[in-house]
């Protein structure tokens, strides 16, 4: 027998090698995927995509795109994966005690956006589709509302906590788009002090 059939810890070596190419081969596929869609969402915007062109676009199988991707969709949301994260760990981190500032989501994004300038002008520009503003909508919408409620709840405030975030999620798209427009002008920090100006009293 080899040295490997007699050592476990030859046999976990190998796995994790095995592991390791795995997770270099799904990487490698998934910013294909990525590469090629945003792409072509920039030269022919996202409605008019299909999943064939960026099949072809990537040179990647049909059968591979979907075990990484449920659909188009998928792909696209996953373009916002790391931003919904982080701004979900700044939120979480703030103590229950404390009020919850109204303008982080926002913070985040902008400063988000500022860093991935390609993505943003392919994706929430006039390219992008209303996909995109609904998705947007959808994760800062609800990360408002999860943390507003209960600070409101305690407060009785005369304007509800879904109000409020709604609100919010509205001025920060919003601003964002206009942002996006004027090529990212003074940077995110001026668009962060812009917004609170605007929004909090």
């Amino acid at each position: 027998m080899s040295k490997t059939e007699h050592d476990p810890k030859s046999v976990r070596n190998v796995g994790n090698r095995d592991a390791s190419v795995r997770d270099r081969r799904v990487r490698r596929t998934r910013k294909l995927l990525h590469s090629a869609f945003l792409e072509l969402v920039v030269e022919k915007g996202y409605d008019k995509i299909t999943i064939q062109e960026i099949l072809d676009r990537a040179d990647v199988g049909r059968s591979t795109f979907y075990v990484h991707f449920r659909d188009k969709e998928a792909l696209l949301t996953a373009s916002f994966d790391d931003m919904r994260d982080q701004l979900g760990e700044a939120l979480a981190a703030i103590p229950l005690a404390e009020a919850v500032d109204v303008t982080l989501p926002a913070t985040l994004l902008f400063e988000h956006a500022h860093r991935h300038q390609q993505v943003y002008r392919a994706l929430c520009g006039r390219h992008g589709g209303d996909v995109v503003q609904r998705h947007l909508r959808h994760l800062i919408g609800d990360v408002l509302r999860k943390h507003l409620r209960p600070q409101f709840a305690s407060a009785a405030p005369a304007v509800p906590a879904d109000v409020a975030a709604e609100f919010h999620t509205s001025a920060t798209l919003g601003l964002l788009a206009w942002w996006i427009d004027h090529d990212f002008c003074n940077g995110p920090q001026w668009l962060t002090a812009t917004y609170r100006t605007l929004a909090v009293p």
